[in-house]
């Protein structure tokens, strides 16, 4: 939870539940500017490779370049680092997705 006790939303759910987009689509994300060119970490969930398990899809955190596992993924790496680091924006790592993500704003972002 969050410190307002709001949940946090993955974007798994944010676009279950609006069938495309998060609850806003950005609008009112304040942490855009905070995205960087980064390079992935690795090109693969670090930590659950180091465990020996899978995952569902990948996400890349914009601030640091970590690449962690989807919430739909039994460990949600990718939630884990934003809640220990604060790096509020992950995109999708995924070839065929197209999308961002921001933790704090609960937030949908379009690329660029």
């Amino acid at each position: 939870m969050e410190e307002n006790n709001k949940p946090i939303t993955p974007p798994e759910k944010a676009q279950a539940r609006s069938g495309k987009g998060g609850e806003n689509d950005g609008a009112g994300c304040t942490h855009r500017d905070q995205v960087r060119d980064v390079t992935p970490a690795s090109e693969g969930c670090a930590k659950c490779l180091a465990k020996g398990d899978t995952w569902v899809h990948l996400r890349l955190c914009l601030i640091c370049g970590h690449v962690g596992c989807c919430d739909n993924s039994i460990n949600r790496h990718a939630t884990r680092h934003f809640q220990e680091t604060g790096h509020p924006i992950i995109q999708s790592f995924e070839p065929e997705e197209d999308w961002r993500w921001c933790y704090v704003d609960r937030a949908m972002l379009c690329r660029g």
